[in-house]
């Protein structure tokens, strides 16, 4: 596989490295925000642009994407809704995979959610607890709203922030971040009900998981069709 990695910072490294060692050629970048023209080696093809940069660098991923026909895995969150649009509009050129978290076990923790929310939502409490290191900037996280989404799958609650473990009123989902420390990724939702609580937990021990995940992402979205996908297209095939 011959990819480029957009995003130096920490997930970038982690996934140009996880990429060499497997033997793909890659070729990584900080970003393409300047002018859109060929900085690479003229016989250099690539099979998948790989995104783990920042949100105000969606537009350059988007106009190089479409310019050399490459199916893109964007990990960057953070998106407002208007910058978000960008990456759908982009699935209807070039096959794309967006995901706010490449983890396997948080794919399926998602539909977990869903399926725990269909059976016990309306009667309980919801809670998503998410803590990340200190430099973190999105608050809350890609995957809480993952999660958050998938237990309003079955619903239609109303969110809130910054307000778990306080008292909030039925029909809502509390979300609270923490920023602190060099905790790597560690989500937990809470499901309340009377006299019983469930929990469902994931904790994240290294970004390699996450680089894996991309990886794995983005051999099987090679080849497919144009369309916006995701992580649980690649598990589950739906």
């Amino acid at each position: 596989m011959n990819a480029l990695v957009v995003g130096n910072g920490l997930m970038g490294t982690v996934a140009y490295k996880e990429l060499v060692n497997r033997g793909d050629s890659v070729t990584i970048v900080s970003n393409l925000n300047r002018p859109l023209t060929r900085r690479f080696p003229m016989d250099r093809s690539f099979d998948i642009l790989i995104d783990f940069s920042h949100p105000d660098g969606i537009e350059s991923i988007v106009a190089f994407s479409r310019a050399e026909d490459l199916p893109a895995v964007i990990g960057t969150t953070g998106y407002s809704d208007k910058k978000f649009e960008l990456v759908s509009d982009l699935g209807k050129v070039v096959p794309v995979l967006y995901s706010g978290n490449f983890s396997l076990g948080v794919i399926l923790m998602e539909r977990l959610v869903k399926e725990t929310a269909r059976v016990l939502g309306s009667d309980f409490n919801i809670e998503i607890i998410e803590k990340h290191h200190q430099n973190k900037i999105d608050a809350p996280s890609g995957t809480a709203k993952m999660l958050q989404k998938a237990a309003n799958e079955h619903l239609n609650n109303n969110v809130i922030y910054g307000q778990a473990n306080n008292i909030h009123k039925e029909k809502e989902i509390a979300v609270q971040s923490i920023r602190t420390g060099s905790i790597v990724g560690e989500h937990e939702i809470r499901f309340t009900g009377a006299d019983e609580v469930l929990s469902i937990k994931h904790e994240a021990l290294s970004k390699s998981i996450f680089a894996k995940g991309a990886i794995k992402a983005s051999e099987w979205l090679i080849g497919q069709e144009i369309g916006l996908y995701s992580m649980e297209d690649v598990l589950f095939g739906d």
